[in-house]
């Protein structure tokens, strides 16, 4: 249809109704993640697309799909980059190699502290993270603090000394956060989150490590016996679109995303906080037996357990790494 064309069809509509019709369009962003729908990040992202909803009236149209029902683990960042849909989630470690500054927060017994981790979201070291990240493609627009308290499950006998881990099979992380494991004899085996109860149950993986909270929302009591609480590291949620989809939103578009993610970083906090204090009592009402460290055994498995995952960090990133850790550090 040519130019005369289009100006003929406005007019026999009427121009405002030309423009009504624009600005009824629904707006759609589809989010893939992996989180079970009661684990708290997920409540968390229901939760952001109901806001979106509400504050522009209908206008945005944000599809949450959890436990990989979109896509698996492996495939959301290809997803988002080639925009096979618009958003997505990575925990900062499951970026692996591809963006190794990311495993910095995961550096164990290093960046735990809660109120750091609340700080984050406003940080220079935030926003450093971002900038790399821009380079690969997808556009970070949020980051969702989703725990600083790891339990690291088994089913034949606890593990409470470094020792303990000797020859145990258990799930790895990544090449980077797994030097940790191998450094007190254990053979780690990356598993994605979803399918680390199947491996434990299968006997694949003697022993699990996962968040807190995790532990609950994935059923792990049904296939571990045990489970020693450590600190051991911390972990967000980063939430990136595609940078395509996202610049072409319409301003007004935009800042009600923002606003409702602004929110959800915060609200990802409390919600970390609340089901990580209520995480032990249910492992220990559904018949796991929990050791909660004491700070004397953090700092054992802290001494063993930081240096070879901090020097493989600085090999890994030798021209950011050292610039994040100051970053962190600073937060």
């Amino acid at each position: 249809m040519n130019r005369r064309h289009i100006l003929a069809a406005g007019a026999a509509l009427g121009l405002p109704a030309v423009r009504t019709a624009r600005a009824q369009a629904v707006v759609t962003m589809r989010l893939s993640h992996q989180y079970p729908p009661s684990h708290h990040i997920a409540q968390v992202l229901a939760a952001f697309a109901a806001d979106v909803k509400a504050r522009s009236n209908n206008a945005i149209d944000v599809q949450v799909f959890p436990a990989e029902q979109l896509a698996r683990v492996g495939e959301n960042f290809p997803g988002v980059a080639r925009g096979a849909f618009e958003a997505a989630v990575a925990t900062n470690f499951t970026w692996g190699n591809t963006i190794p500054e990311m495993s910095g927060p995961t550096i164990p017994y290093f960046f735990t502290d809660l109120e750091k981790n609340r700080r984050f979201p406003q940080s220079e070291a935030r926003r450093f993270l971002d900038q790399i990240t821009s380079r690969r493609a997808v556009r970070s627009v949020a980051w969702l603090f989703t725990t600083n308290v790891s339990i690291f499950t088994s089913g034949r006998r606890p593990l409470i000394n470094p020792e303990d881990f000797r020859g145990v099979k258990i799930r790895g992380i990544n090449a980077l956060i797994d030097q940790a494991l191998t450094a007190v004899g254990a053979a780690p085996a990356a598993t994605p989150a979803p399918e680390v109860v199947g491996a434990l149950q299968s006997g694949v993986l003697d022993a699990g490590l996962t968040d807190i909270s995790a532990a609950v929302s994935r059923r792990f009591y049904e296939v571990q016996r045990f489970g020693t609480v450590s600190p051991f590291f911390a972990v967000s949620t980063q939430v990136y679109v595609n940078p395509r989809w996202w610049d072409g939103l319409r301003a007004e578009h935009r800042g009600v995303i923002e606003a409702a993610l602004a929110k959800a970083e915060t609200d990802a906090v409390d919600a970390t906080v609340r089901t990580a204090d209520a995480a032990v009592g249910e492992l220990r009402e559904k018949g796991m037996t929990i050791h909660v460290q004491s700070p004397e055994q953090v700092a054992q498995w802290r001494d063993v357990m930081q240096k070879p995952v901090m020097d493989a960090f600085l090999r890994q990133a030798p021209e950011n790494g050292p610039r994040l850790i100051e970053l962190l550090n600073r937060v």
